[in-house]
């Protein structure tokens, strides 16, 4: 069956400094008797050094992005056993600021998803619309262009190491967030998604996160929808306290 999964993404925050200290404060306050899978995405230049203060703990190392090619002339970019080498078992794929920022395209994703898997590195596939879109009722045809893309050529057995993150472009980074019945529906035609693909088994094994301005006050109440199964928490992961509470919500 699916775990529960919080994952913390540290954005572009921090120096080596914050970064190393959060991570110690963040080890000491986790119980390694959780059932909670937790893992942290710091910026690429700290991996290193927070894995090393994470090691041992029972929270895993993620990357916030990844390339696809697995070597070669891409100034500034990184490879997925690049991310290996440091330690990294997980790598976020398809964030909306890399989406909407970067210009990241459906087909992009679609080979960040496959160049991570060929590398035992899980990804966390970030999919979701815009204002915009919600406003003219695009949300599931959005949903579906960025789900069917994305697990295109994906094997059944592949994507059970997969992990989806439910990511509303209008409440990232702006203290929206979706009522937990909104949150529950998309997440429910994800998997529904999910099991018109592969089968009921396969999409009960994958985990479904939700991302969008997740804070102690409101995790407990979106955790305990029915396919919400974690969080990918952004701002709130900057802060030990509130990181440890949202994971005890989970």
């Amino acid at each position: 069956m699916r775990r529960r999964i919080v994952a913390g993404n540290w954005k572009m925050y921090t120096d080596l400094a914050s970064a190393t200290s959060l991570a110690e404060m963040i080890r000491e306050g986790f119980n390694q008797s959780s059932s909670v899978d937790v893992l942290l995405c710091p910026p690429t230049p700290f991996l290193l050094p927070v894995g090393e203060r994470l090691e041992g703990s029972g929270i895993a190392l993620g990357a916030q992005n990844l390339y696809y090619k697995k070597e070669g002339a891409f100034t500034g970019e990184i490879a997925p056993q690049m991310l290996r080498s440091v330690g990294c078992t997980y790598a976020i794929v398809g964030h909306s600021e890399r989406r909407t920022i970067f210009g990241e395209s459906d087909y992009d994703v679609k080979m960040k998803v496959n160049a991570a898997i060929d590398h035992k590195l899980r990804p966390i596939i970030c999919v979701g619309e815009t204002e915009g879109e919600r406003e003219e009722e695009m949300t599931y045809k959005v949903l579906n262009r960025q789900i069917r893309e994305a697990f295109d050529g994906i094997f059944k057995e592949e994507a059970t190491s997969c992990v989806v993150a439910y990511e509303p472009v209008w409440a990232i980074g702006t203290g929206k967030t979706a009522t937990p019945e909104i949150a529950q529906e998309a997440h429910r035609f994800i998997r529904e998604l999910l099991v018109s693909k592969y089968d009921q088994v396969t999409a009960d094994n994958i985990s479904i996160l939700y991302g969008g301005s997740v804070k102690p006050t409101n995790a407990q109440e979106l955790f305990a929808q029915p396919d919400i199964d974690g969080g990918l928490i952004g701002g709130a992961s900057l802060s030990s306290q509130d990181f440890l509470t949202i994971i005890d919500a989970a």
